[in-house]
């Protein structure tokens, strides 16, 4: 067992309050398995807290103020979703800082919180996803309505942004919301298909796996609202057919092994007439109890403390990398 762990949550994003359930269901199930676990708290303004108190009047000396509590920790567990934590700044702390950490590194971490640069990689690696197109916020503007598409901002978690635009006027109203969260805007197609989520954990011993599919049941647009308000319902495991299971896992594994996650993602996708067309990736995706990913893995018999417990135990496996006197000589 490798003690302490440090568990990071909140963040400067909108994603903040999510982090900060995901960090205290992470607290307490590695309490309840007999870690030592100490806690830090990314607030809204950038600030690093230990309880309700910054550790400095800036971010800066926050930041700074933290690193003591960060040099003593065997692993650190960041449950913080979205900007300034998924996209890589915090896996890069902690390479910076030479300590191991819950979940996918830097190259993961940006290229899955960028929606854009996730179509290439899958489209790369002959995973469907829907034709779209991206914009920069300067030219909004000048887009004009073709046809039903969904907007989202590039980067942005829990569907912030998200927006189903129906005419010009919706458009342009998409546009400006989704404008509030990034500078890029992605503008797709409408797929219409079945909503189905992957999870995918690699293990300490470096093999990946997949439990039961789950199946999101909402009406219309799954966006943040019916994320977090109760009316969409999730069926675990999802009512698939051999083949269909078959297509969504191995996609799924595909674009894991693509990005080089670690610890587990959740990976998105319609399944439609034609197969399965990518949505988005989550490295670091909801990780209370209730949440999606925990959800599959208990109907694969794994219990929640249990699978925070191999997250961790993943992350004291060291990186196999040559060390500096062994790198070769130019």
């Amino acid at each position: 067992m490798t003690s302490p762990i440090l568990v990071i949550g909140g963040g400067q994003n909108a994603e903040h309050d999510i982090s900060l359930a995901s960090a205290a269901a992470i607290e307490g199930a590695l309490r309840s398995r007999g870690f030592e676990v100490s806690a830090i708290t990314i607030g809204r303004d950038g600030r690093w807290r230990q309880g309700e108190h910054p550790l400095g009047e800036s971010i800066a000396g926050s930041l700074v103020a933290s690193l003591p509590t960060l040099a003593r920790a065997g692993v650190v567990f960041p449950a913080i979703h979205g900007p300034l934590g998924e996209d890589g700044a915090l896996a890069a702390l902690c390479a910076l800082a030479d300590k191991p950490m819950v979940g996918s590194g830097m190259r993961a971490g940006a290229i899955g919180m960028d929606k854009w640069a996730t179509k290439l990689v899958a489209e790369a690696t002959g995973i469907r996803t829907a034709p779209g197109r991206l914009v920069h916020a300067a030219d909004v503007e000048s887009i004009e309505f073709e046809m039903e598409v969904v907007v989202k901002p590039v980067s942005s978690g829990s569907s912030y942004g998200v927006t189903l635009a129906r005419d010009a006027g919706q458009l342009s109203e998409a546009l400006r919301t989704a404008v509030y969260y990034d500078d890029r805007i992605l503008i797709e197609h409408v797929v219409h298909g079945r909503e189905i989520d992957i999870a995918v954990l690699r293990e300490a011993d470096g093999s990946c796996w997949a439990p039961p599919p789950l199946e999101i049941h909402a009406e219309g647009l799954f966006d943040t609202a019916t994320k977090y308000n109760g009316t969409a319902r999730f069926s675990v495991p999802a009512d698939l057919g051999s083949s269909d299971r078959v297509a969504l896992t191995q996609a799924a594994l595909r674009m894991f092994d693509a990005l080089s996650c670690s610890g587990v993602a959740r990976i998105d996708f319609f399944l439609t007439e034609e197969g399965p067309v990518l949505i988005e990736v989550n490295t670091m995706p909801g990780m209370t109890a209730e949440s999606q990913v925990p959800r599959m893995f208990a109907a694969a018999e794994v219990p929640y403390e249990e699978l925070v417990a191999r997250l961790v135990d993943a992350a004291t496996v060291p990186a196999a990398r040559p060390l500096p006197h062994e790198w070769p000589k130019a």
